[in-house]
């Protein structure tokens, strides 16, 4: 009997001289969600932090699990993979919230399927799950500039953190995250496209 919980997943890598970076959006977002919804995480197996949480929106409540994986990036599928086989959660209630280059900063692009785009954790995810089937909120962070160092230069971009101006629109952005996965949840992912993409 598959569950009626939804899992929400931020992206991001653990440990301090992380936080605030480009690549730990999904967390940042993850921790808005928490904060809106009165979410605690815990440790779950060492792989990931969980919380727990219902979502009042619209007349209806939803239950949901909030999730912040430890594996670092490249290895996030196996948070996910995790967390949803044990709570029997079908792959079209996962939502994953990552940061993604191919947007200007600002930007977010709700979809479902599709190629990973270069993004390891989302590869990490399709291959632990064995599907694409499940919903992405990306949000854009920019991208770092081509040439001879391009790989370099983009290790340096996604783990790099933002300029004054993106960090005064950063808390309304990640509200604009939160608000697409919510909507996803509530409204489906044609509503939550038509309302997010073409911004």
């Amino acid at each position: 009997m598959a569950s009626d919980f939804w899992l929400v997943v931020g992206l991001g890598n653990p440990g301090k001289q992380y936080e605030g970076t480009r690549h730990n959006m999904g967390f940042m977002a993850a921790d808005v969600l928490a904060e809106r919804w009165s979410v605690n995480f815990s440790d779950h197996k060492g792989i990931a932090m969980l919380g727990k949480g219902v979502m009042n929106l619209q007349g209806k409540s939803i239950k949901f699990f909030l999730a912040k994986p430890l594996t670092y990036m490249n290895e996030s599928g196996t948070a996910v993979a995790s967390i949803s086989s044990y709570y029997q959660i079908p792959p079209e209630h996962v939502v994953v919230i990552h940061d993604d280059m191919d947007l200007e900063f600002g930007r977010i692009k709700v979809k479902a399927g599709g190629s990973a785009g270069g993004h390891n954790g989302i590869k990490s995810i399709d291959r632990s799950l064995g599907t694409n089937a499940y919903a992405r909120v990306r949000l854009g962070v920019g991208h770092a500039r081509r040439g001879p160092n391009a790989h370099d230069n983009t290790v340096n971009w996604v783990l790099g953190g933002f300029g004054p101006d993106q960090r005064k629109q950063l808390p309304e952005f990640l509200a604009d995250g939160a608000d697409a996965a919510e909507t996803i949840i509530f409204s489906g992912l044609s509503r939550a496209q038509e309302q997010f993409n073409g911004r």
